[in-house]
């Protein structure tokens, strides 16, 4: 009996691993630190901008950001990033999905 409680992904990795299913990835260490440029080039900030916006506007970014448990700057630019990748979700300050209506 494991001393882990695995989820169903979990275990579906561990079963491929015990099956002999899953292979070591040629030149591991080499694919590791390509990624890690690939991570570094997408999380580097190198860019400033400065905008104005209302104090309710920003009262209720900074309630969205408490929510996330981040600072309302690092809040601000996840919800760019998802914008600009297509994953962004709307909602309001009190953390409620909002439906969209186009």
């Amino acid at each position: 009996m494991s001393k882990y409680k695995l989820d169903q992904e979990e275990q579906e990795i561990l079963d491929a691993f015990d099956s002999g299913d899953m292979q070591p990835i040629p030149n591991a260490k080499e694919e590791i630190e390509k990624h890690r440029k690939y991570a570094a080039a997408t999380f580097k900030k190198d860019k400033r901008i400065n905008i104005r916006i209302t104090s309710r506007d920003l009262a209720a970014i900074q309630k969205l950001a408490i929510l996330d448990g981040i600072p309302y700057q690092t809040f601000i630019a996840s919800v760019l990033h998802k914008l600009v990748d297509g994953r962004y979700t709307e909602r309001n300050a009190l953390g409620n999905t909002l439906d969209r209506h186009d």
